[in-house]
């Protein structure tokens, strides 16, 4: 049982539970985590055990609407332990960390829940059978599965679990059941490319529709690999090839299914050189959060506020900071501003990787401390911009544990993180 520490005002149960009591069971059934709590929670006036500071028991009914929250906040997301992954993976970035940085990005989470709740992408190999039942019974949908290759031995080398061996099976199960499904395959050059990536799109395709979309995004290799599998860097030639391949492929699935379900990375045509493909072919951009048309997106909510958005001003001198693969990019967009808009100073700043290494380009693992040394005594106009994604969820600290306060102080100037959103830079440029 998990203990209740906020009601939200004005919500169902507020004023039937108290801070502190803890829920056992909705209309009869045991409440074990936070999928049991929200599938159980839905049904219009539900009824409520629960335990008081005490240690009685009391039941509670609770009007409400079917669908909608209690408004009870629990002291653990999960209501329950998360769960850690149990492969090895050839590729795992966290096993490609230095050493001395917070506890917390050592953990590596494989939680179905999550994949679930947040969008996560789980490798599906620490589930049992109850699990794999429990996830149908309450309808978990969408899972989002880090599949990497559907070829069982070359799958269970790469996580370093024979239960790999069973993933594409798992997809199968799930989507026979009527559970929705997305995939990630992050390519690894000589291991699960050519014809195994092939083979990998030809079964994935078979899901469809119950698969919705599949990233493809390429490995990221860091200059802490001592000890661990040898693994080769994407260089330009090969993400041209991984193009070529993969567009072919989806061209054939949208003119056969209607969509094109296989989705680039935006680091493949950084890397090769070649422009980003038109909005709508993303079909939505279903797989943003993996770096999938992110910057198409940047660009397109940029240019639709460049047409509707006048100012009359002069902005104040700026620095737009990013990392070195996406640098080129930012710069034609500011030109773009700068010839939309004229008396426009600003630079936009590519901080190599050193921490992570150089082969590192996106703007996501730039560190505070390369920031600093790389920009102090250096004419930034009179602000810095970030983009938030370089910074913790929620918070205002980098990967190595300095402030946006810190970088402030050392380079003299104000610190500003920004949303990955054209309007959002096109805003903060004219504040």
């Amino acid at each position: 049982m998990q203990t209740i520490t906020h009601i939200a005002p004005d919500s169902p149960a507020f004023g039937k539970v108290k801070p502190g009591e803890q829920l056992k069971a909705i209309n009869g059934h045991p409440i074990g985590d936070v999928l049991d709590y929200e599938f159980y929670s839905y049904d219009k006036n539900p009824l409520l055990n629960l335990r008081d500071k005490a240690g009685q028991w009391k039941m509670v009914r609770v009007q409400k609407e079917e669908g909608e929250d209690l408004g009870l906040t629990f002291s653990t997301y999960l209501m329950d332990e998360p769960r850690s992954c149990v492969n090895r993976c050839i590729f795992c970035f966290i096993d490609q960390l230095p050493s001395g940085l917070r506890e917390s990005l050592y953990f590596k989470d494989d939680d179905v829940r999550l994949s679930f709740l947040t969008g996560n992408y789980v490798s599906l190999t620490n589930l049992s059978e109850a699990e794999v039942q429990r996830m149908i019974d309450l309808r978990v949908s969408p899972i989002n599965v880090s599949i990497h290759a559907t070829d069982p031995a070359v799958r269970a080398m790469m996580l370093g679990n024979p239960r790999g061996a069973d993933g594409l099976a798992l997809m199968y199960h799930f989507a026979q059941a009527g559970l929705m499904l997305n995939a990630q395959v992050v390519v690894c050059p000589g291991i699960n490319d050519g014809e195994v990536l092939e083979q990998t799109m030809e079964d994935l395709k078979a899901l469809y529709p119950a698969l919705g979309s599949v990233s493809i995004v390429p490995v990221g290799l860091t200059k802490y690999r001592d000890g661990l599998y040898p693994l080769t860097a994407v260089t330009s030639e090969y993400a041209l090839d991984t193009i070529t391949q993969v567009e072919r492929f989806s061209a054939g699935c949208l003119e056969e299914l209607g969509s094109r379900v296989f989705f680039l990375a935006d680091e493949f045509y950084l890397q090769a050189a070649l422009p980003l493909p038109n909005e709508e072919d993303y079909e939505g951009y279903p797989q943003i959060e993996n770096g999938v048309g992110m910057l198409r997106h940047f660009k397109e909510t940029l240019l639709a506020a460049m047409r509707t958005q006048q100012y009359g001003h002069t902005p104040i001198p700026f620095s737009i900071v990013t990392g070195t693969g996406v640098a080129p990019f930012l710069q034609n967009l500011l030109t773009t501003v700068a010839q939309r808009y004229g008396g426009i100073s600003g630079q936009v700043c590519a901080i190599q990787n050193d921490f992570f290494g150089e082969d590192v380009t996106v703007a996501g693992l730039v560190t505070g401390g390369d920031i600093i040394q790389q920009l102090q005594g250096r004419n930034l106009g009179q602000r810095i911009f970030i983009p938030r994604t370089m910074l913790r969820h929620g918070e205002d600290v980098f990967l190595d544990d300095f402030t946006v306060n810190d970088l402030a102080n050392q380079l003299g100037i104000p610190v500003i993180p920004i949303d990955p959103d054209g309007q959002a830079m096109l805003e903060a440029i004219f504040s």
